[in-house]
């Protein structure tokens, strides 16, 4: 005869059924939660058809994407190594790309930089150390998704009249002042309302540019198109300016946008203006 078992021993075998019951219980699958990383969300969208990741430009409200720019020309525009600088309104080329400048800094949207980025726009930045201020970090982004940085002088002061001295002040300090930010010393400067004189020319090749660069056509803070001189219309090699718009203007993302329709109606396409200058 078996002796009865005492009260723990009960309990230590009503244990181990529950355990034993547990094991024995098929699992349960547990079904993921919601989100874009999942395969089904993936398999979700893949059915409603291409996102805005997929076709950015429907983002930036462009309707087809920009055309890749050609290949680079294997030579830049000749320079000539002595004497004044050259002028450069617009490059000699049978590409048909323009080129998009913007000037100042004074514009730190960072929706900007997402567009340039998802555009892989090949921008130019000429900036003024006095407008952009404690806002470097930003142009350091814009150049991290492939816009370049130019020299657009320290205080933004019309040069045209001023001595040697102050030109070179104005032009000498921003190369330094970029060369600290970004380790780079630009090639290209623009000056100032676009006005110059020999001495800014003396003043700009003694700080290390290559060449001035002014522009043909410039896109206003109220989004108007404007040309300083020849047809008016944009045509191959066209330098265009974008100034840092107005406080009641268009901001720099839409009059950029404007500007890309305008240039795809024309069946044109962005170049990067340091392949060329």
């Amino acid at each position: 005869m078996r002796p009865t078992p005492g009260p723990r021993a009960l309990a230590a075998a009503v244990l181990a059924s529950v355990l034993l019951a547990g094991c024995a219980r098929p699992a349960t699958t547990v079904a993921p939660e919601a989100g874009p990383s999942t395969e089904g969300s993936h398999s979700a969208r893949s059915a409603k058809g291409p996102t805005h990741t997929a076709q950015p430009y429907r983002r930036w409200g462009l309707t087809a994407p920009l055309p890749p720019p050609p290949p680079p020309p294997t030579r830049r525009l000749r320079l000539p190594a002595h004497g004044p600088l050259p002028v450069v309104h617009r490059v000699p080329t049978r590409d048909k790309v323009v080129f998009l400048t913007y000037d100042d800094g004074a514009e730190k949207d960072p929706r900007f930089v997402d567009l340039v980025r998802e555009l892989r726009l090949p921008v130019s930045m000429f900036l003024t150390d006095s407008v952009v201020g404690p806002g470097y970090g930003h142009f350091a982004r814009l150049r991290s998704v492939g816009a370049s940085i130019q020299n657009h002088t320290l205080d933004h002061a019309a040069l045209r009249g001023l001595p040697y001295a102050g030109q070179r002040a104005e032009i000498c300090g921003q190369q330094n002042k970029l060369r600290a930010r970004f380790g780079i010393r630009p090639r290209l400067f623009r000056p100032p309302y676009g006005t110059y004189d020999t001495t800014t020319l003396r003043a700009a090749r003694d700080c290390g540019i290559t060449a001035v660069t002014l522009w043909r056509a410039a896109m206003e803070a109220d989004g108007e198109l404007t040309y300083a001189h020849g047809p008016t219309h944009l045509h191959p090699g066209d330098i265009i300016s974008v100034p840092s718009g107005e406080p009641t203007g268009l901001s720099l993302r839409d009059r950029t946008t404007r500007l890309l329709r305008e240039i795809q109606r024309r069946g044109l396409t962005v170049g990067r203006l340091e392949d060329y200058v």
